[in-house]
This record gives structure tokens, C-alpha cells and sequence, in this order.
């Protein structure tokens, strides 16, 4: 039968740190033999499509110089 985990104040305040402030992403837990051992954060940017830069046409990307 698996171990129970241990988590005390120290890692839950670790977890915290990480997890706050992340608008799009993952936050990983890493036990071994029943303990935390390594917390893996994961961030993603966003960005709008409209903040795009507008797209040449075809005709003026292959024109030669």
C-alpha cells in the first residue's frame, strides 16, 4: 500500500509561491517514497491575435531585390 504524503506548512507555502501569479500553466508535484521533493512549474504566454503584425501577400514576400 503507497505511503500517505507528507505535506507540511513549508511545502504548502512553497506550492502557494508557485501557483500564484500564473494565469495560464501547470504546477507539478514530484513525491518520492512518500515525500515532496520537487515542485516543476510550467508557464504559457497568451497573446491576442490582433496584436498581430499584419501578413504580407504572397506577390510582395517573393518579389526579387
Amino acid at each position: 500500500m503507497a505511503k500517505p504524503v507528507e505535506v507540511d506548512e513549508r511545502w504548502l507555502g512553497r506550492i502557494a509561491e508557485q501557483v500564484n501569479g500564473l494565469e495560464y500553466g501547470e504546477v507539478n508535484i514530484v513525491v518520492h517514497d512518500g515525500r515532496i521533493v520537487q515542485i516543476e512549474r510550467k508557464e504559457r504566454k497568451r497573446y491576442d491575435d490582433v496584436a498581430r503584425p499584419a501578413r504580407k501577400e504572397a506577390s510582395q514576400v517573393l518579389k526579387p531585390s
